[in-house]
């Protein structure tokens, strides 16, 4: 089995592949603190509840692909691999490592490799061109051409750092739960605050990629609109631009990073 890890600012998500079909998936919180042994155990809690995997570490797993937006992090899952892996193959997805995705930005090096990651599973599932809508941290939108090439994006804050913000620089104001108030026209605070998280969202959403569309293609009704990340659920039945929710794009693109690094002779 595949084992891929895409590290977030604030969660990372794993995934166990067998096949092409992902069979177990977790989300736990991003700690930049956590060290190498630290992340062997936890992965070990996680796998050990797994009935195709064995109890030691690593009985099971045949490779590795790891994403991270957190250098620190990055370098843990480095020592893990070589530690308790090590005869595992792994690809970290870093400069050098194929993906078949070219980017045509002013400095590569400048895009989140999350985001790449995205834009080759898109293009595999969905083809070109297509927009993809990370609900996480924060809030992207990467641009992928018809012939499979990222093109840029746009970054805007997420919905949970926005709540936290409000509550933090509002003087009557708090942090509120992450749900559906009854009605737009909010009747108290919460309700209030709510409406105008997820409708901004939705909003904010629509019009962006409708840009976006129009930017990308001659008929902007060709471009697919796929919604990724954590936070998605909460926009998908607001949003009137969003084709498709895939949550585990990220680690299917892990995935197919993998496929294409290790021979698989």
């Amino acid at each position: 089995m595949l084992l891929t890890i895409d590290v977030g600012n604030t969660h990372t998500v794993l995934g166990l592949f067998d096949g092409d079909e992902i069979v177990e998936h977790w989300r736990i919180s991003t700690d930049a603190r956590r060290t190498a042994d630290e992340l062997a155990v936890l992965l070990q809690g996680l796998m050990g509840m797994h009935p195709l995997l064995g109890e030691e570490l690593g009985d099971g797993i045949a490779g590795i692909s790891i994403c991270s937006t957190v250098p620190s992090v990055l370098h843990e899952l480095r020592e893990v691999t070589r530690r308790y892996y090590g005869d595992v193959p792994s690809v970290l997805v870093e400069p050098g490592v194929k993906t078949g995705v070219p980017i045509l930005v002013d400095n590569p090096k400048e895009v989140g490799a999350d985001r790449i990651i995205n834009a080759l599973a898109a293009v595999e599932l969905y083809e070109g061109p297509c927009v993809v809508v990370d609900f996480g941290t924060a809030t992207t939108f990467d641009a992928v051409s018809a012939r499979g090439e990222y093109v840029g994006g746009v970054i805007a804050p997420g919905i949970e750092i926005s709540v936290e913000a409000l509550g933090v620089r509002g003087a009557q104001l708090r942090k509120i739960e992450l749900a559906r108030p009854r009605s737009v026209i909010g009747k108290n605070t919460v309700e209030a605050m709510q409406s105008g998280i997820l409708y901004g969202f939705a909003g904010q959403v629509d019009g962006i990629v409708r840009r976006m569309a129009r930017e990308l293609a001659q008929d902007p009704e060709d471009v697919t609109v796929i919604a990724t990340g954590g936070l998605a659920p909460m926009v998908l039945g607001e949003s009137s631009v969003i084709d498709e929710h895939e949550p585990w794009l990220t680690l299917i693109g892990l995935r197919l990073v993998y496929e294409r690094n290790v021979s698989r002779g």
